[in-house]
């Protein structure tokens, strides 16, 4: 069987964990690891500060206390996401309203935002779907008109860009994923991204529990103490050395994935030009980073059956996100707002294939080739 998904693995992986262990006898959070992690993410991104999480979930649970989001605000989102983006809002007794998606990205319909706006919203929240960035522009001028945050779900979108941006690095906040199924894995983790300098200090005293514990280790107060509202979002410095591993060798793994996602487009595209499936669509003011590979069936019906012939020659397809507005508890804690037209048809036609580092060529060439016998 070949796998949908392989944790990425370059080999240092275990030398650096043994370094974090045996020689820094560091292995709680912000150890050395941590903070060269940091340093790298600050480095590729440009953003003003970045803060290594235990999860991605955990960042945007940060975004929502540095933007003090309270019990009643509204934050606009797309329905077609993971759930850890309503999540971090419906801890903080925020309201999720859903609106409907692009087909040809499954980002946020950017045009559909304003309407849903009203003088409870807080923030919106764009998902780059695919490591393929929403239309940020928009977006952005919007928050500007409304006095609104923007809180980007970069789940998937470390190393892409709009308009030769960062994802992560144009709204208020970024949050990243270092998940075992991202490009760049810790197991679990994730990162935040912050833009104005000015909450750095805050984030830091919400990621350590709420203390100024950080600034008691540079050695700017001579006690620490119990500042703020917190929790521990710090992973361990043993995870952090396991991505600081595939972070050095970051290109090696892009590239890889880059030459798996390519093939697939390039032996798929007959298929897409005869009109049995539709590919996924880069526009051209931005560029991705190879997260996924994924195809559009003709419907739900033709999805499933897809999937089940793959599985029967050895291959793990699987298909994503359950629209949360259509999910209990979607429906208990947010509102679609407008009309549903894209959101749960598309996503009831995606199928993702096989993509992860190491994924062998003649693996993706076989995998297309069942997806193209599927057809026949």
């Amino acid at each position: 069987m070949i796998d949908f998904n392989v944790p990425p693995y370059v080999g240092t992986e275990l030398k650096y964990v043994a370094e974090a262990v045996e020689k820094n006898h560091k292995i709680c959070g912000d150890g050395p690891f941590t903070k060269r992690c940091n340093a790298w993410l600050e480095e590729k991104t440009g953003t003003s500060k970045a803060l290594l999480t235990t999860s991605c979930t955990h960042a945007t649970e940060m975004a929502a206390l540095l933007a003090d989001i309270k019990e009643g605000d509204e934050v606009i989102m797309p329905s077609y996401t993971f759930v850890s983006t309503a999540d971090a809002f419906v801890l903080r007794g925020a309201v999720p309203v859903f609106v409907d998606i692009r087909p040809d990205t499954m980002n946020i319909d950017e045009n559909k935002i304003e309407a849903a706006i009203t003088e409870k919203t807080k923030a919106i929240v764009p998902v780059h779907y695919a490591g393929v960035s929403c239309e940020m522009d928009k977006i952005m001028e919007l928050a500007k008109k409304y006095n609104l945050i923007v809180i980007e779900d970069a789940a998937q979108g470390i190393l892409s860009t709009y308009r030769g941006k960062a994802l992560g690095t144009i709204g208020d906040y970024g949050c990243l994923s270092f998940h075992e199924t991202k490009n760049y894995s810790m197991g679990e983790g994730g990162a935040l991204l912050i833009k104005n300098p000015e909450d750095v200090e805050r984030a830091e005293i919400i990621r350590e529990k709420g203390t100024n514990r950080a600034k008691f280790f540079r050695g700017q107060i001579d006690k620490y103490t119990w500042v703020d509202a917190g929790s521990s979002y710090l992973p361990g410095d043993m995870n952090a050395a396991y991505l600081m591993a595939q972070l050095d060798a970051a290109d090696m793994i892009f590239d890889d994935r880059m030459n798996s996602w390519n093939l697939y487009y390039e032996l798929l595209k007959p298929l897409a030009d005869a009109g049995k499936i539709e590919l996924p669509h880069i526009p051209e003011h931005c560029t991705h980073n190879a997260h996924m590979f994924y195809i559009k069936a003709k419907d739900l019906e033709e999805r499933t059956a897809l999937i089940s012939y793959l599985k029967e020659h050895e291959v793990q397809a699987v298909f994503h996100y359950i629209p949360l507005h259509s999910a209990p508890a979607g429906q208990k804690f947010g509102r679609f707002h407008g009309e549903d037209v894209y959101t749960t048809k598309e996503s009831e036609r995606l199928a993702r294939l096989p993509l992860f580092y190491g994924l062998k060529e003649e693996q993706v060439r076989y995998i297309a080739e069942q997806v193209l016998n599927f057809y026949k």
